[in-house]
């Protein structure tokens, strides 16, 4: 089986910390998908200062496939973020030149021809899901904490797993992932944070308890290690109880440490300003 995940890429930068690394949604779906045995390509943009060169250079590491990560004149994208206890606060995002990314054919067509596709809001993909979802490849999206968003629910005609995170409104779950599941989805997975998570079908709900964790230095990277893993596994045909259950395990395990995977390269940030 290949997965290819399409979208975002980008630089978390600690600066009262003194510390940063590669990262991004799709990034860090990608790279668990990758350990956790599947084939995995990463398709997107990236540019080609320094920080665009150590995300390259951190996805070929973890083996994926950087064929169709293509580069464009201008710098990576950067988010700033400090810490509360032991979660990321998101200060200020400067997204580069995934600013002006267009797909080209064969981007598209290279996806495609995976047996898993998997996105993000923030790809820009919107208007190629509908060719993306007349192939074979199963199409799976991240609508993280965005659904409600208009252009988010206009995607969900041709996703057929959405992924949804609402620790911060746990209550509301049930119907979210209902109207998910009315509008397209096959299936509709919620995190709940410390509460778990939740499925819809469209027939019935499936409910797992959290895992607990060993130890939680940072949250940072927990849903995206989820969703890898429940993907793993639906693609081995699991039950949709044991997908959770896997999403929950890697889920715990990954806020043991500081960054989104275990081992992730740690550096000092470059100075702030246009770099080369």
């Amino acid at each position: 089986m290949r997965a290819a995940v399409i979208g975002d890429n980008c630089i978390d930068v600690y600066r009262d910390l003194d510390v940063c690394y590669p990262t991004g949604n799709a990034v860090d779906t990608g790279v668990h998908l990758q350990k956790l045995g599947l084939a995995t390509s990463f398709v997107g943009f990236t540019g080609t200062d320094a920080y665009s060169d150590w995300i390259v250079e951190t996805l070929r590491a973890e083996g994926l496939d950087t064929s169709y990560l293509l580069r464009m004149d201008g710098p990576a994208a950067i988010a700033e973020l400090g810490m509360d206890g032991v979660e990321c606060l998101h200060q200020h995002y400067t997204e580069g030149v995934q600013a002006w990314e267009v797909y080209t054919p064969q981007q598209l067509a290279f996806a495609a021809g995976h047996d898993l596709i998997h996105s993000t809001p923030w790809a820009h993909l919107d208007e190629h899901l509908p060719a993306l979802r007349a192939g074979s490849a199963r199409l799976s999206f991240d609508y993280s904490d965005r659904w409600s968003d208009a252009a988010a629910q206009e995607t969900m005609r041709y996703v057929q797993i959405g992924f949804f995170s609402m620790g911060g409104a746990a209550d509301a779950a049930a119907d979210v992932l209902r109207e998910a599941v009315g509008r397209g989805l096959r299936l509709a997975v919620a995190t709940l944070g410390p509460n778990g998570s939740i499925a819809w079908d469209g027939a019935e709900f499936t409910r797992c308890d959290a895992v607990r964790a060993a130890k939680v230095v940072n949250t940072v990277g927990a849903g995206d290690s989820f969703i890898a893993a429940f993907l793993t596994a639906e693609l081995a045909g699991r039950p949709v109880a044991e997908c959770l259950h896997a999403g929950a395990v890697l889920a715990a395990q990954v806020v043991g440490h500081f960054g989104p995977w275990d081992p992730i390269p740690l550096r000092p940030p470059l100075p702030q300003g246009p770099q080369p």
